[in-house]
């Protein structure tokens, strides 16, 4: 009688099912408000953060016109790409992460009273938190804009790590930012730039998990 090979991996096998939509609506209010805690932690510490996030900050410090008005705006043009890359489920996943960081972050500073931080511990803390959010939102193939969008197409077509492409956009970023912040503020973004990155770059491999929505 002619036996049957079985999966070399039963763990392989469980992290190629596709995630189901409850697990997907889950991970898209706990990523997003993960994100929106950090985005308040550097808010309230005059710091930056990553991708279009850091860049809506940075137009937020400079214009005065409010991060969440400015982070939903500026992400409008990348929904095309989203849709052609990611296909039309993804797109309205990341369209809603995106919206709900927007509210979250509008909300949160009246939900957790920050009087006080020490910017280190906010480019700390908040790196670590943005990071695991948007790992949350990674893993359930939803992404908050634009670059991260590119990152996670880069990723999936061509194997480049997204923490070190949204790493290399970061530092441009950053850089334009020498205008507006004090050299101390410009490095504790850097800082917390390495960290929120790192995280990614040390948890969100495809070889390592390829659970599907």
């Amino acid at each position: 009688m002619k036996m049957q090979a079985l999966p070399a991996d039963n763990t392989e096998s469980r992290t190629q099912e596709r995630h189901r939509l409850h697990e997907d609506a889950i991970a898209l209010v706990i990523g997003t408000m993960l994100v929106a805690l950090g985005i308040t932690f550097y808010a309230q510490a005059g710091i930056l953060t990553s991708g279009l996030a850091g860049l809506s900050l940075l137009l937020d410090y400079a214009s005065g016109y409010g991060f969440p008005l400015i982070f939903f705006a500026i992400n409008v043009p990348f929904f095309l790409l989203a849709l052609r890359r990611l296909g039309l489920a993804a797109t309205l996943r990341t369209i809603l992460a995106i919206g709900l960081v927007s509210v979250f972050a509008r909300y949160t500073p009246e939900w957790v009273r920050v009087d006080a931080i020490n910017p280190l511990y906010a480019a700390l803390f908040g790196g670590a938190v943005i990071g695991v959010g948007l790992l949350v939102l990674f893993r359930h193939r939803t992404g908050l804009g634009g670059i991260n969008l590119v990152a996670i197409d880069l990723q999936e077509r061509f194997g480049l790590r997204a923490g070190y492409v949204l790493l290399a956009v970061d530092l441009i970023i950053l850089a334009a930012a020498a205008a507006f912040l004090p050299v101390e503020k410009l490095a504790l973004s850097v800082l917390g730039a390495g960290v929120l990155n790192m995280i990614l770059a040390l948890n969100h491999r495809p070889e390592r998990y390829r659970g599907r929505s």
